[in-house]
């Protein structure tokens, strides 16, 4: 028979991988998420701080 041959187990461990090249829509980096996020942080912290001087 064949006890002495090993057998090892999936190495997937029954996890489906799917590899999609073919996505739609803008594709960021992280430091170009970074950047925006800080970009509106100013903004909103400029509108805040600014006053309403009525004439």
């Amino acid at each position: 028979m064949a006890k002495d041959k090993k057998t090892l187990p999936a190495s997937g461990a029954g996890l489906v991988r799917y590899f999609n090249d073919d996505s739609f829509g803008l594709s960021l980096s992280p430091n170009q998420v970074i950047v925006g996020t800080i970009i509106i942080m100013l903004v909103c912290i400029a509108l805040r701080f600014t006053t309403n001087v009525a004439i």
